[in-house]
């Protein structure tokens, strides 16, 4: 009889970064890739919002693979739907890994951000729902929040955090009908984002993530890490 087992293991886990973990930084992002991305390149983008006092964080998925056939351009995933739960486990860990070793290395009053484009937008919530860590603000970009979780017991946990939305008005993916669906979901679960539109596709535009974390340096953080 076949018997379907599993192991623990250690494996080792990429990152990039911008900018350096020092005490004089005062924005702490966590950026989580889309589907078939790889981290080296997603973190470009951030280097709009390098100041001296922001640094980011870029992990990549656990998974790469090879977009055709078996060489050629290669792209990382979070997950799949096979043995979903376990890879959920493995990337909640390795994030929390992330955010505990840099953390520590930070200025006390630092604000965390945590953001999520496409895949990576399910990558962060999955993760803050199964660790809780502290954060100020939650920026999905072209992505949406799993619905298969269940955010109103946890009404305390959000309502004191900035949370953004930000899609482009020619997302290939987030179609109007998809995205009208989506925020009655979000207005379900009483949660309060800040939608932001652009005039772009499935892609994170530069001008707009640096308006963004301009803007997002601004608030008066509630809560100290």
């Amino acid at each position: 009889m076949v018997q379907s087992n599993k192991i623990s293991i250690q494996k080792t886990a990429h990152y990039y970064s911008v900018g350096k973990p020092t005490m004089q930084i005062k924005n702490f992002w966590i950026a989580c890739h889309g589907y078939g991305q790889l981290a080296k390149n997603f973190i470009h983008k951030f280097e709009s919002i390098e100041d001296g006092e922001t640094f980011v964080v870029a992990p990549e998925g656990l998974s790469r693979f090879y977009w055709k056939g078996f060489s050629g351009d290669v792209g990382a995933s979070w997950m799949t739907k096979e043995d979903r739960l376990d890879e959920i486990e493995d990337y909640a860990k390795y994030l929390q890994t992330i955010y505990d070793y840099f953390l520590p290395q930070l200025n006390k009053n630092v604000k965390i951000t945590l953001f999520g484009f496409s895949q990576g937008c399910a990558t962060q919530c999955r993760w803050l729902l199964k660790n809780f860590p502290l954060f100020h603000h939650l920026v999905l970009w072209a992505g949406v929040l799993p619905e298969d979780l269940d955010y109103l017991p946890h009404q305390d946990y959000f309502k004191s955090k900035t949370l953004s939305f930000v899609v482009g008005e020619k997302d290939e993916f987030l179609t109007e009908e998809r995205l009208e669906k989506y925020l009655d979901f979000v207005e379900n679960q009483q949660l309060h984002f800040d939608l932001i539109k652009f005039a772009g596709k499935h892609e994170v535009d530069r001008k707009v993530l640096q308006k963004l974390a301009d803007d997002l340096k601004r608030i008066k953080l509630i809560e100290k890490p």
